[in-house]
């Protein structure tokens, strides 16, 4: 039996989801839901949180907002990130006059944008204990952020909170359901992120939502977000020693994982259920 037996999400029992490494994921016999502890599936080969690069992060920067500036196609006044860090997305929406804010529990020890510092209204705090009271936003967004939180459905609660009625929300986070983790098993390089203690399915955050309120919930495969995935997991998976730092903080590995983009955006196209991140799109009811 799994350490954990019922779902976060929708209550059902559990089953093992077994890696090929003997470790193990509990997922929802009902909405295929994964959920994670240490003990049953240890990261083993890193400690920290972080775990990326800064050249490869400023390329998924400029990706990651213009996955956004879609999402907000219709326009947005204020804005509200989750989990906002050193605040460079903040810094984009507030150089297009648009009011910004956010919450952060200042996990990485992040130095904030002076400018979002100076104009943004920042809360240091999770999201399921921000306050809500007050912020009315026309879009909440948070990348990769819903997968670390220890309480999901007081998060979305209050993410529905933090929008004016009508206001949109959008979460990127991998994929439970992406055949790129039943490929690479164990080796899948978000499993390394000892932090990642769940994984959504398209099913499962559906009913999340709803549960929270939200309505018109739409749920895309992103062809280019965690590139370097494929490569990082290969790596891990041909040389599964002790990383402290991660994979990506060798050259090689960054050259590597870099070099099999190509092959990577290839395969995503061919196969868009391999795509290991989604992005989630819901509305909050007029």
């Amino acid at each position: 039996m799994p350490s954990v037996t019922s779902c976060e999400v929708c209550a059902s029992a559990c089953s093992d989801l077994r890696l090929r490494d003997g470790s193990r994921l509990a997922r929802c016999t009902r909405c295929s839901h994964v959920m994670r502890t240490l003990d049953d599936c240890p990261a083993r080969h890193r400690s920290l949180a972080y775990g990326g690069d800064p050249g490869l992060d400023r390329i998924r920067l400029g990706l990651t907002l213009k996955v956004l500036r879609g999402v907000a196609a219709d326009g947005v006044s204020r804005v509200f990130e989750l989990g906002y860090g050193a605040g460079q997305l903040l810094r984009a929406f507030l150089d297009n006059g648009v009011q910004v804010s956010g919450c952060d529990p200042d996990q990485l020890g992040s130095h904030v944008d002076p400018e979002v510092v100076a104009h943004g209204d920042l809360r240091r705090a999770v999201v399921e204990e921000v306050p809500t009271a007050g912020v009315d936003a026309d879009l909440v967004y948070g990348v990769h952020v819903i997968e670390h939180v220890q309480d999901p459905v007081l998060a979305l609660r209050n993410c529905h909170d933090l929008l004016r009625p009508g206001g949109r929300l959008a979460l990127m986070t991998p994929a439970a359901d992406s055949w790129s983790l039943r490929f690479f098993s164990q080796s899948w390089w978000l499993l390394e992120d000892p932090t990642h203690v769940r994984f959504f399915t398209a099913r499962s955050m559906r009913r999340a939502l709803q549960d929270a309120g939200f309505e018109d919930v739409t749920v895309t495969r992103l062809l280019l977000d965690n590139l370097t995935m494929e490569g990082a997991s290969t790596v891990r998976a041909v040389s599964p020693r002790e990383r402290p730092q991660g994979v990506l903080a060798n050259r090689s590995t960054r050259w590597i994982s870099t070099a099999a983009i190509p092959f990577a955006v290839l395969l995503r196209i061919l196969a868009p259920r391999w795509r290991p991140t989604m992005l989630v799109t819901a509305r909050r009811p007029r």
